[in-house]
């Protein structure tokens, strides 16, 4: 009988989780694909303000602040062997191709991801939702689409201006700090790093992360239970799942680039 019960609770469990991940796929096809609204266009405008604009100052202090420590730690090690010429390459691709997409998606979870997911339960929770379906205004296209699009585009850049930033960051710590020659501390960064080879699959980790983040947060928003204790936790689910997806999805594609 335990075990016939403990497989009744696995059927369960995996159907609860394969109904998750229907629902979620339902939500991200209506919204994106099925009836693109170009109207929708302003409302973009205006989320992408929201979820990218207003992150920045947390993306430049993080990027600045990550850089410099990153600048410094490197710097301790390189020059007991006599190579702290090439801390500008070593922080430059560390930055580019792991740190850079990686702590931004972070910081974008919670900032961003949250705030969405609560606006969006809110709205669930006082009938703002239903109310758009009562008037024959679709909430997936009024709502939801907006919020996916301006993540998707966000991200990318708020990515690439934390690479940027703590690239500055790192070269005011070990050019202008501890004395590294200017002219190495760019030259081999110049020389070692390549767009197709760092640039280009950092963006591509970037863009991932952003789908994913922003899909969990309006999923998770749109699919809430309507009461304060509901939004109170699915906010919460939205910062952890996006954290552990982002962690899992780095691997994966870090482990797929470094075969090409």
């Amino acid at each position: 009988m335990d075990l016939l019960s403990a497989l009744r609770r696995l059927g369960r469990d995996s159907l609860d989780v394969l109904s998750v991940f229907g629902r979620a796929s339902v939500i991200w096809w209506e919204a994106i694909w099925r009836r693109p609204h170009f109207a929708n266009l302003p409302l973009v405008i205006k989320q992408i303000y929201q979820l990218g604009v207003l992150s920045v100052v947390i993306v430049v202090l993080s990027g600045f602040s990550i850089g410099a420590v990153l600048a410094l730690q490197g710097y301790n090690q390189l020059v007991k062997y006599g190579s702290e010429s090439a801390l500008g390459l070593g922080v430059a691709l560390v930055l580019v191709m792991e740190i850079g997409p990686v702590v931004s998606a972070l910081l974008f979870a919670g900032r961003a991801g949250s705030a969405v997911t609560a606006e969006i339960g809110l709205m669930k929770a006082t009938e703002q939702l239903s109310s758009m379906e009562m008037i024959g205004v679709d909430p997936l296209q009024r709502i939801v689409a907006p919020r996916l699009w301006a993540g998707f585009i966000s991200m990318p850049i708020l990515a690439m201006m934390f690479s940027v930033v703590g690239i500055w960051g790192a070269s005011l710590v070990g050019v202008d700090w501890l004395g590294v020659y200017e002219g190495a501390f760019w030259a081999t960064m110049q020389d070692g790093v390549d767009f197709k080879s760092h640039v280009l699959k950092g963006i591509i980790k970037s863009v991932v992360f952003g789908l994913v983040v922003t899909w969990i947060a309006v999923f998770q928003g749109y699919d809430t239970q309507p009461t304060s204790e509901g939004i109170a936790a699915s906010t919460t689910r939205t910062v952890v799942y996006s954290s552990v997806a982002v962690l899992v999805l780095d691997f994966f594609l870090t482990l797929v680039m470094f075969n090409f």
